[in-house]
């Protein structure tokens, strides 16, 4: 897990220079929630210019990590269903506009790869927004054209449950992937130019997604499932057709999905906590402070693995290797992780894994490439796809009634 960058003045002005070529853009930051999660009504309010407690995130260390664009994820839990969806996503995309809008220095609302550009070339940070679960649009086209129209760029088909059209990768199968109407949806997305993003979906989903599609997908915030064996993450068989569609995997930085040894860390504690908790076996069964204790003396027994900016990279490195260099990206997670990677624990760490990347030989070409330039080549090739899609009068599909509905 060793890290020995060079962090020279030198190869920092690399990365500088890289970085006012091309913007960075991170494929999912979950601020938006924490914001409401910690600060309720007050979260529009928050000082994102001096920072705010232990966020991941400020205005500052954004400008610090060479931000220069930004997927704002509009979640909201998977429990939320119905029209009640349908108004918590419209209130997250109201509290990031509100936000970006109270930084007009700073941020400005992009809805384009052309305005990611711009918006970087003027010094300020490209803000995206994007949709994190096919529940979100409670089964409507009608709702997922609206949310386009607000601004989405893009939206992760499940989260971590199934939802009436697609399966997700962390729940049991109900539908082997998509159903019919599940398709209908991924072809309604390439017809308006919302990206298909595949994090969080189960593998039959993804196969799905991908013989379906005719515009790129992106994995906004997915890592390597062959140096992990977790269902978060991208199998190599999936990353060869991911390099067919012309995709993006945007790899995530969340402990437990780029190191093995922390990922069963993670299941053996859960087993430990279970099993200390278990009516069948009544050890702590109503005596919750020797439950705690016991689980914390299993901890101290069992300290749990470091994972650092190398893991990270590894799994960069491997996306690369097996997808190509066209088809990998970063896709943070950052507040929306309880932890994240030491020497990578915010947004302004990014040009250190750069930095990791250059002393493993990277290329200034190969880091703008994964930095920002594979995603805006696939932002351009969806825009292209929806603009011929529209121009070849491809009906909108719900206008046929019998398929503006689950099957």
């Amino acid at each position: 897990m060793g890290y020995a960058a060079d962090q020279s003045p030198a190869t920092r002005a690399r990365v500088e220079r890289i970085l006012a070529r091309t913007p960075l853009i991170d494929g999912h930051n979950d601020l938006a929630w924490e914001l409401r999660e910690r600060f309720a009504d007050k979260a529009p309010l928050t000082d994102l210019q001096h920072g705010a407690g232990a966020l991941m995130t400020d205005i500052p260390r954004l400008h610090a990590g060479m931000v220069g664009g930004q997927f704002w994820s509009v979640w909201i839990p998977p429990e939320v269903q119905g029209p009640a969806a349908i108004q918590e996503t419209i209130e997250q995309i109201d509290l990031v506009k509100t936000l970006v809008g109270r930084y007009p220095a700073d941020l400005e609302m992009a809805y384009s790869a052309a305005d990611v550009q711009r918006i970087h070339a003027l010094g300020r940070i490209a803000s995206l927004i994007g949709i994190e679960g096919g529940h979100q649009i409670n089964n409507s086209l009608p709702a997922l054209r609206q949310m386009y129209a607000l601004g989405t760029r893009y939206m992760t088909l499940t989260h971590t449950r199934d939802i009436d059209w697609a399966d997700s990768a962390t729940d049991a199968p109900k539908h082997h992937g998509l159903t019919p109407f599940g398709r209908e949806v991924v072809r309604e997305m390439n017809r308006i130019g919302m990206l298909i993003d595949l994090a969080h979906v189960s593998e039959e989903t993804m196969k799905d997604a991908l013989r379906t599609t005719t515009a790129p997908v992106i994995f906004s915030h997915s890592s390597a499932r062959a140096l992990v064996d977790n269902a978060r993450d991208v199998s190599d068989d999936v990353l060869g057709l991911v390099a067919q569609n012309g995709g993006v995997v945007m790899v995530n930085f969340y402990p437990a999905f780029v190191s093995d040894p922390r990922f069963r860390w993670g299941a053996m504690r859960a087993a430990e906590q279970a099993r200390l908790n278990a009516p069948t076996f009544g050890i702590d069964l109503g005596q919750p402070e020797k439950a705690a204790a016991d689980l914390a003396a299993w901890e101290k027994g069992h300290p749990q693995p470091p994972v650092g900016i190398s893991e990270v990279a590894d799994h960069i490195d491997h996306i690369r290797k097996v997808a190509g260099i066209d088809h990998v990206g970063l896709g943070s997670d950052f507040d929306g992780i309880p932890e994240a990677p030491t020497g990578l624990n915010g947004v302004d760490k990014f040009p250190d894994l750069l930095l990791e990347l250059m002393r493993r030989g990277w290329s200034d070409a190969d880091i703008a490439k994964l930095a920002g330039g594979n995603v805006l080549r696939a932002m351009a090739e969806a825009e292209r796809v929806a603009a011929r899609l529209q121009a070849t009068g491809a009906p909108s599909i719900a206008t046929i009634e019998h398929m503006d509905a689950p099957k």
